[in-house]
């Protein structure tokens, strides 16, 4: 059976690559039409306001606290992530509901023997052809042919046990773009926070003459992006866990429906 999951690659490339493009046409479009203008306003307002010698209690506005690059550039990386973790999502939700279907139907009190796996797989190989990609009709392919070519039940269950391994770690390594990505966009944050006390030191000497607009603008920057980022990466990081989480458990759960669904059921005739 040819693996659809390989011929599946190019289209899961072209999809993140696209969700990178949208992310970044929809955040930037958002920061320019909204974002910036109203933060700007903002700004604009408080340096007349403390042109004019008016005491007032400077708000932290929320347009303020975004309207840096750094800001923009975590945005785009997040929903970046999330498409891709949705991306994910999708498919383990797919083969889980697999898993309610009874693909394989084996009576209580029925035994498998050898010779008997080639009809019991016969079902398994009229499923879709993307069906077929799947875990558990990969796993239950698997068993049967492993049990129908060494007669062996120990082999067959150490056979499910590992394509599922396998199946975890494949898994776990198409999880490293996100992982990534939440590792970059605390840095981004503190490339931000590193810009903008660079800033502020370079107008150190304005606040000795008494104009700290400029030093405090700047340290804004430096304390806004780092919140921004680690706000952001607690998000990505939580969707991850969930993410996760449903992917181990369909592999255990496939792990326990072929024990429980064909494993139990094999029975080799003694010679």
């Amino acid at each position: 059976m040819t693996d659809k999951r390989t011929s599946n690659l190019p289209q899961e490339l072209l999809y993140q690559i696209a969700a990178l493009v949208v992310a970044v046409i929809v955040v930037h479009l958002i920061y320019v039409t909204v974002i910036r203008p109203n933060a700007d306003a903002i700004l604009s307002e408080q340096a007349e306001r403390a042109a004019s010698g008016e005491a007032f209690v400077q708000d932290r506005s929320l347009f303020v606290v975004l309207r840096d690059y750094e800001q923009e550039s975590c945005f785009i990386l997040m929903l970046w992530a999330m498409a891709i973790m949705g991306y994910k999502g999708r498919g383990a939700l797919r083969e889980r509901a697999l898993l309610q279907r009874r693909i394989l139907t084996v009576s209580d009190g029925t035994s498998i023997l050898p010779e008997d796996t080639r009809s019991y797989a016969r079902p398994i190989q009229a499923l879709p052809e993307e069906e077929q990609s799947f875990l558990l009709p990969r796993t239950l392919l698997v068993a049967l042919q492993r049990f129908g070519s060494t007669h062996n039940v120990q082999d067959t269950s150490e056979a499910v046990r590992a394509t599922c391994e396998s199946e975890s770690e494949r898994l776990d390594s198409e999880l490293s773009m996100v992982r990534y990505i939440a590792w970059a966009i605390p840095s981004i944050g503190f490339i931000g926070t590193v810009r903008g006390i660079g800033e502020a030191l370079g107008q150190a000497y304005r606040a000795v003459e008494g104009d700290i607009a400029g030093v405090t603008t700047s340290l804004g920057v430096a304390f806004n992006s780092t919140f921004v980022a680690l706000v952001i990466s607690i998000i990505i990081m939580f969707l991850l866990h969930q993410l996760q989480l449903i992917q181990e458990r369909l592999v255990l759960d496939t792990q326990n429906y072929c024990d429980q669904g064909l494993i139990r059921h094999l029975q080799v005739r003694a010679a």
